[in-house]
């Protein structure tokens, strides 16, 4: 299936701004996130995105649709909830490159999309220029979770091929609804890392 892949660089991406709430809500909705997601909130947390003149979007398109997207950006443009781990840690959170998602509609997986997101975020930290580390954080969910599909299959296999190392150290709570709970609760969010060498 041909896409376009197109790399924007934060306010620039303003035009896409709704497309990618809707992605957002619709990706995450799924399972592990299972998040109960509103334009309202999603289009206030892109807009920190969206202000940051070093966020990095890759752009997924499909004709004039936006089909997947993946954000990175410094991490001491990031919430305190991602940033206070590290600066615990003893990091340098101005030598930390941070990666907020990828999202991926699921007729477009499997065609190396998932590789392109990680080089291009990788490449524009490189250009960059100052960061001595890439990290994301991924939420952690218990095997017998209820709504966890038969067919899951966790993308850490990935995540390490690519040279990631998940640091149990490194962890942290966001809070969100999901899907099958009457309000938000908090959930538990462990960090991955590499070296840019």
């Amino acid at each position: 299936m041909a896409v376009e892949i197109k790399t924007v660089v934060g306010p620039r991406a303003l035009e896409y701004r709704d497309s990618l709430a809707e992605l957002r809500i619709s990706v995450f909705r799924d399972f592990p996130y299972l998040y109960e997601g509103t334009l309202d909130y999603e289009r206030s947390y892109l807009q920190r995105y969206l202000d940051c003149p070093e966020c990095v979007f890759v752009l997924v398109f499909d004709g004039s649709n936006v089909v997947g997207a993946s954000t990175a950006l410094p991490m001491n443009f990031e919430l305190t909830e991602f940033t206070t781990p590290f600066a615990k840690a003893g990091y340098d959170i101005s030598e930390v490159f941070y990666f907020g998602e990828s999202v991926l509609l699921s007729k477009y997986r499997g065609q190396g999309i998932g590789h392109r997101f990680f080089d291009e975020r990788e490449s524009f930290a490189h250009q960059l220029g100052r960061f001595k580390l890439t990290a994301f954080c991924a939420v952690e969910r218990p095997a017998d979770h209820p709504l966890r599909p038969q067919d899951y299959r966790p993308h850490n296999v990935f995540w390490s091929k690519r040279g990631y190392v998940k640091r149990p150290n490194l962890a942290t709570t966001f809070d969100w609804k999901d899907i099958d709970l009457p309000a938000e609760t908090a959930h538990p969010m462990v960090f991955w890392t590499r070296s840019l060498g």
